[in-house]
């Protein structure tokens, strides 16, 4: 018969947690090929954000999609864990900063997230794809609240053993 787990013990449970890093990781990875590929695009849009200095923009765009790119192989991976997620949970922070500054300011922008290509999309529809991507922004920082509570627990156990 199979033990039943605590809510505790099932939040932290290896198997869970391989499989939210992988997920995440898997989520940073393809979000970061397309900016690789076409950073004049991507710099476009975080120029578009009208946050950054103008001469900060294509820095910020050949660096942070190798962020994205090394934390989502290191997550799947399942080296550096803790770092890794961290970076990521760090990412998605200024992520949901900066698209919610835009939807305060009723900026319609294309978020970049996914998709560098410019969209023919009306202000309408891309304010709501911004209060979607906010929304599963969220949910993902709440994977990496997952993989540092569980990576934390489990190095709390190996010190006290």
């Amino acid at each position: 018969m199979t033990p039943v787990l605590s809510p505790r013990e099932a939040l932290a449970s290896p198997w869970l947690t391989v499989r939210v890093q992988i997920a995440l990781g898997l989520f940073f990875v393809v979000a970061a090929l397309p900016k690789l590929v076409d950073p004049p695009s991507f710099a476009h849009m975080i120029y578009n954000y009208r946050i950054v200095p103008g001469a900060t923009v294509n820095l910020m765009a050949l660096a942070m999609p190798w962020f994205e790119l090394l934390a989502g192989l290191a997550l799947i991976l399942g080296i550096w864990t803790r770092t890794s997620a961290a970076l990521v949970g760090a990412l998605l922070l200024v992520f949901i900063g900066a698209i919610s500054l835009n939807l305060a300011r009723a900026n319609a922008i294309d978020c970049g997230c996914f998709d560098v290509t410019a969209a023919n999309k009306t202000p309408e529809e891309r304010l709501a794809d911004m209060r979607f991507v906010v929304l599963r922004d969220v949910g993902m920082l709440v994977m990496v609240a997952q993989i540092l509570w569980a990576k934390g627990r489990a190095d709390a156990e190996d010190s006290a053993a």
